[in-house]
């Protein structure tokens, strides 16, 4: 089993949501983060004052998934969530060494 994770922008959570329904997955958790990364820093105005923008707001969704649904889970998520620009995000994928669900007790695959 493996835990997909992945940092996207915030617009395009819908068409990856979308994306991974349409391949079969059922669940994922997300989360609203702010990060920073390759992208510069840059400075904005607000009521005449300025400040420095260094973390950009993204999201963190998490999937678990079988093995055998790895590249194609990634490959799914680039194709949603790709701009084409620096900041697109990234993708973690890591092992799980188990999972259970807690409302019937069932354990490994069966509980994905």
């Amino acid at each position: 089993m493996k835990l997909v994770v992945a940092v996207i922008r915030p617009f395009k959570l819908e068409e990856v949501k979308h994306a991974l329904s349409g391949i079969g997955l059922e669940g994922m958790i997300v989360t609203e983060a702010r990060g920073f990364g390759h992208h510069q820093a840059h400075t904005e105005v607000y009521r005449g004052s300025e400040y420095t923008v260094d973390f950009q707001p993204c999201v963190r969704i998490e999937v678990a998934i079988a093995d055998a649904q790895r590249d194609q889970v990634v490959a799914t998520i680039v194709a949603a969530a790709r701009t084409g620009k620096p900041g697109d995000g990234r993708i973690f994928v890591q092992p799980i060494e188990d999972v259970t669900r807690i409302d019937n007790a069932e354990n490994g695959n069966a509980a994905l």
